[in-house]
């Protein structure tokens, strides 16, 4: 028994693949063009496809930005946040996530460093629903880290009297700072000094003896 509808399948699968491969352009070149200056026509020019094919995928260039802007949250997930999870202690999700953020940016999957720092840096005076999409992330982001802070501290493994929008506020802004002096210098140093501190910030954050 012969199944017609294998054809109809390998076409959607063809075409599934295909708009991964244009969001995952689309996604690198955001952090060196920025997210206002992607087109459909900018995109089509840089990865070799005609117009027409591009908005076969996207409608119009707000929905190429928002997919895009979903496509770098799933890589962010995969290469970041999901790992880091599955530690088994908050402390430990904690380390590995901030140990994470800083291997992300080193390993160049974006060229321009953090995709929601450019994006954020880039839209913050632009209110719509792009920028609406990056603070949804930014916020959820500090809201993981607050809770992995909480969390540790209810564990022992942090001072309960820390603020842990305080502690939180100042991890992610090592992490900003590193991500900043990396993508304009090149300068690995800047990773490994992220590390010295926020392994010196969370030492300081230990529960005295």
């Amino acid at each position: 028994m012969t199944n017609d509808n294998r054809p109809e399948r390998r076409q959607r699968s063809d075409g599934e693949r295909s708009r991964r491969t244009i969001l995952h352009a689309a996604a690198q070149l955001a952090t060196t063009e920025g997210l206002r200056g992607l087109s459909i026509g900018g995109l089509a020019e840089h990865i070799g496809m005609s117009k027409s094919g591009l908005y076969a995928h996207f409608g119009s260039k707000e929905e190429l930005q928002l997919a895009t802007i979903d496509t770098a949250a799933a890589i962010f997930d995969a290469e970041v946040t999901r790992p880091a999870l599955a530690g088994d202690r908050p402390i430990i999700r904690l380390n590995e996530l901030l140990e994470r953020f800083v291997v992300h940016v080193g390993s160049d999957t974006f060229p321009g460093g953090c995709f929601f720092a450019a994006a954020a840096a880039e839209l913050d005076t632009h209110p719509g629903r792009v920028r609406a999409r990056i603070a949804d992330f930014q916020t959820g982001w500090n809201r993981l880290v607050v809770e992995l802070i909480t969390q540790a501290q209810a564990a022992g493994d942090i001072d309960p009297d820390e603020d842990p929008q305080q502690l939180a506020f100042e991890l992610s802004a090592m992490l900003a700072q590193a991500n900043a002096t990396y993508v304009m210098f090149t300068d690995t140093h800047a990773l490994d000094r992220a590390r010295v501190a926020v392994a010196s910030r969370l030492r300081r954050a230990v529960p005295a003896a």
